[in-house]
């Protein structure tokens, strides 16, 4: 409860609400405090003359803060006010920050008006203090701002719940604690008042008196004031304006001002908006439940770093100490970095445990004074406040975002001393490695169970060692020509399975596989033996080359992000109605491949582009647009179209077809490199993508000619 108190103060005084108002910016003042920092603005800005020069249509105008300096934000200053009997008449004056401020009235004369029946100047003019926004009062004054009742009844409770002991109310001087409460007189006694002015005879002894515990809850417990209409002070609340978000009375309906307006009963909307800032309070609960489970784990990290330090000193002096004298002078260079790591893992943790703690505690503080004013049982008083409280409860929610509740540091010491090196080298000794930030990945293991051949294919299949920890980028398989010569690329992707078609028939090949990152490339694999099938020496005539043919499927994790995949990655669309960019999985650097896409919908004459591209091209243009990508753009595409890509990098050429049919002759020549399929399109086209598929036949007799 404790942690709720700053939820409870007003932002001017600094003390408990009193009368709390509700600002059109949905923030609380005081009554008194906000008759305190009234400012007058010139005639010029006053919603009269605003009305008559046609430019104001609403009862209060926000004030256009650039052009008024005289209330900017810069200032930082409010207007102060002793107390309005009648309208200045002296000149105003200025705050030391150069605000205009009403000069100190002159002694009101006798008179019985509350401080919000009080007259108030004509233009005057109220900032809010934490949101800085400045509005002018209408001719209702302090009048027409809400009452919030639902802030008096937790500031109520919440005090009630801070006092240790209830005093007798009748005591002259130091009050007693209490034993009984009159439910009927609604009084704290102490036994010698109680007997004193409360005896129990007469009509008093029909009184029922009840320990003062039980009188706190009933007093708790008894009814409230209804809140009633700002503009007709006699009537309660009674329905809810959707439009303008605020309980409205009978006698609003009656005049037409909320004519066209969606109005609802005002209990339902009370229950609706309960659930609302229930269901979202769910949602911060359970971030602050996370808060707390990180701050424990952050002050374990404290404890582990430090034990980690003491560790590591130990191991480092017990090495050096076993070196000659000399080494001595090395080994303190050497603590000093080590306690410069100490020191800075250690800063790192304390300054987001400070951090943390004091965003929990506003969180924290937030759920209690939420939780408490869904207890309260004025509808329109809490009416007034749910939209303004749910929106906090969002954003602070949306504050625990993704990244907040991470360690910035961990808690090793990623340094090893290397005590090898010869005497004579004592003085280059040095931390030789440190554990780099993103190492390359483990070897990877070809899975000897799932590699085959069948006639002139082989399927080779691979894996990360069990107890990696350093995740792979993609892969890099690599065969010889079944001759014993070099190793060529023959796949580069994510998937962990490949078949290579287009072999020698009784040939043996040899395989090897190799993981990659941003770091760099693992080693390689051991290498695996395959054994084609025997045969004829199969070698069609009419493809002098081996084509090796790839299965693969859309990346979705080098796709822009608008790209929508669906069927196991294979079809793709786009949320966007500006060209995004997708590749393939598989990288190609030599040998020829081939493959297709389907136009499943061509809505508004779209321009997809289909081709090939570089893994670093733009994702947000138009494929072909830089000079990282090579495309088709137009030509005969329609819905339902088949567009082929060949891409031979043997005579290093690009090649495009369209419903089987070759679009003029070879597109793109010189091309070198490693490639990877593209397609660049948006929300009014769908492709789906065919692999595996054999270069086409009449390409392929061009090609033996050649």
């Amino acid at each position: 409860m404790e942690e709720m108190e700053e939820e409870l103060k007003c932002p001017v005084c600094g003390s408990f609400y009193r009368e709390p108002i509700i600002l059109p910016c949905s923030h609380n003042l005081c009554q008194a405090c906000a008759r305190n920092i009234l400012v007058q603005t010139p005639e010029s800005e006053s919603p009269q003359s605003r009305r008559a020069s046609g430019s104001g249509v609403s009862d209060y105008d926000y004030l256009d803060l650039d052009k008024m300096s005289l209330y900017s934000e810069a200032d930082s200053g409010y207007g102060s006010y002793g107390g309005f009997a009648s309208a200045p008449t002296t000149p105003c004056q200025k705050s030391p920050n150069g605000v205009r401020v009403f000069p100190p009235a002159m002694p009101p004369p006798a008179t019985h008006l509350s401080p919000a029946l009080a007259p108030v100047p004509r233009n005057s003019c109220i900032t809010c203090p934490q949101c800085h926004r400045s509005l002018i009062l209408d001719d209702r004054g302090l009048r027409g701002f809400p009452k919030n009742r639902v802030l008096e009844g937790v500031i109520d409770r919440y005090q009630q719940s801070k006092a240790a002991a209830l005093k007798c109310q009748l005591c002259e001087k130091a009050p007693k604690e209490a034993t009984v409460m009159c439910e009927q007189c609604d009084v704290f006694y102490c036994d010698p008042c109680r007997l004193r002015c409360h005896p129990p005879r007469g009509p008093l002894a029909k009184h029922r008196l009840v320990p003062p515990a039980q009188g706190r809850v009933s007093r708790r417990l008894s009814p409230r004031k209804v809140s009633t209409c700002t503009d007709h002070e006699l009537e309660n609340h009674s329905m809810y304006c959707v439009q303008c978000k605020m309980p409205v009375c009978y006698q609003c309906l009656e005049e037409g001002k909320h004519s066209s307006h969606e109005v609802k009963a005002l209990g339902a909307m009370w229950k609706l908006h309960k659930s609302q800032l229930s269901q979202a309070l769910n949602g911060l609960s359970d971030r602050a439940k996370e808060a707390k489970e990180f701050l424990v784990q952050l002050r374990n990290m404290v404890q582990q770093i430090q034990e980690n330090s003491v560790e590591f000193e130990a191991c480092l002096v017990a090495q050096c100490d076993a070196l000659i004298d000399a080494l001595n002078r090395r080994k303190a260079q050497l603590l000093a970095r080590v306690n410069k790591e100490h020191e800075h893992k250690l800063k790192v943790v304390r300054d987001q445990i400070s951090h943390c703690t004091v965003k929990l505690r506003q969180t924290t503080g937030l759920m209690e004074y939420c939780l408490e004013v869904i207890k309260e049982n004025d509808p329109s008083g809490f009416l007034q406040i749910s939209d303004a409280l749910i929106r906090r409860v969002h954003l602070t929610e949306d504050q625990w975002g993704k990244g907040t509740l991470t360690p910035r540091m961990t808690t090793d010491f990623d340094l090893s001393l290397d005590n090898s090196p010869l005497l004579q080298s004592i003085h280059q000794l040095d931390f030789v490695q440190m554990k780099a930030s993103s190492p390359v990945p483990a070897t990877p293991i070809l899975q000897l169970e799932e590699c085959c051949t069948h006639n002139n294919s082989a399927t080779l299949s691979w894996k990360q060692p069990p107890l990696s920890t350093v995740p792979a980028e993609g892969y890099i398989l690599e065969l010889d020509d079944g001759n014993g010569g070099q190793f060529r690329e023959v796949y580069v992707g994510k998937e962990t399975m490949c078949t290579v078609d287009g072999l020698h028939f009784n040939s043996t090949y040899n395989a090897r596989i190799k993981a990659f990152n941003k770091t760099g490339v693992s080693q390689y694999s051991k290498t695996l033996v395959l054994q084609t099938s025997e045969g004829c020496s199969f070698e069609p005539q009419s493809a002098p080359y081996s084509q090796l043919v790839a299965w693969f499927a859309f990346d979705p994790g080098s796709a822009h992000a608008d790209i929508i995949f669906s069927n196991d990655n294979l079809t793709v669309t786009c949320s966007s109605y500006d060209d995004r960019v997708v590749l393939g999985k598989t990288g190609f650097s030599k040998g020829v491949h081939y493959w297709e896409l389907t136009v499943d919908r061509y809505d508004n004459h779209p321009d997809p582009a289909f081709g090939v591209a570089r893994m670093d091209v733009m994702k947000d243009v138009m494929l072909g647009k830089d000079d990282k990508a090579w495309a088709i753009t137009e030509g005969g595409i329609t819905k339902g179209a088949t567009i082929g890509v060949l891409l031979d990098l043997n005579r290093k050429t690009l090649t495009f077809f369209i419903n089987d049919e070759q679009q003029g002759p070879i597109a793109f020549e010189n091309v070198e490199g490693l490639f990877f399929p593209a397609v660049s399109l948006n929300r009014n086209v769908q492709v789906t993508l065919h692999t595996g598929l054999p270069v086409p036949d009449f390409y392929s007799s061009r090609a033996s000619i050649a």
